[in-house]
Formats: structure tokens, sequence, C-alpha cells
């Protein structure tokens, strides 16, 4: 009777840390899913920076636009910026005028 009640006492210890293992191992098991898995928090911190540097590229691209749409209405509209740029750009003269290049000397 004794053996009985301390073989029974020794198989429930044993069921006890098995379940306890078993718990161990899947707590573990889900943190670390958590952590590092497909939409755990590193995933998610990844993501989130993605965004903002995607936002930030929005950003640029809108004011890159803006500013092609003003040079494409002046390039439509406005003769004098044509001629300046027809002449830094294109280094082009009206007739019987000189174009002088200056060169920078190094120091």
């Amino acid at each position: 009777m004794r053996n009985k009640k301390k073989l029974k006492q020794s198989f429930n210890k044993l069921q006890k840390q098995l379940i306890r293992g078993v718990l161990s191992i899947i707590g573990i098991s889900l943190i670390i899913i958590f952590i590092f898995g497909n939409h755990g928090v590193v995933e998610l911190y990844q993501l989130s920076k993605k965004r903002q540097q995607i936002q930030e590229e929005i950003v640029l691209l809108r004011q890159q636009k803006i500013d092609l749409e003003k040079e494409k209405s002046l390039l439509k509209n406005d003769k004098k910026h044509i001629e300046k740029l027809a002449r830094e750009k294109y280094r082009m003269a009206k007739p019987n005028e000189r174009i002088f290049k200056v060169i920078e000397k190094d120091h």
C-alpha cells in the first residue's frame, strides 16, 4: 500500500513536471513567434521603417512634380526664361553676339 502511494506520488510529480515542461516549451515558442514571426514585432518594426522611407520619397516626388510643372509652364509661356535657358544651357547666342567662356583660375 505504501509503495503504491509513493509510486502514485512519484507519478503525479513526474506528470506535473512534464506538463510544466510542455507548457514552458509552448510559451517560449509563442514568444519567439511573437517576436520573430512573419507578423512579429521585428517584422512590424521593419515595415514601419520602410513605410516611413516610402512616405519621405512620396513627399520628395510630389515636390519634384510641382517643380517640373512650374518649369513646364515657364517653357510654354515665358520667352525670357526660354532665352535664358538657351543661353546658359545650350550656349546659344543672337546673331552678331559673342559668347565668352570664363575659366576660373585654380589658386
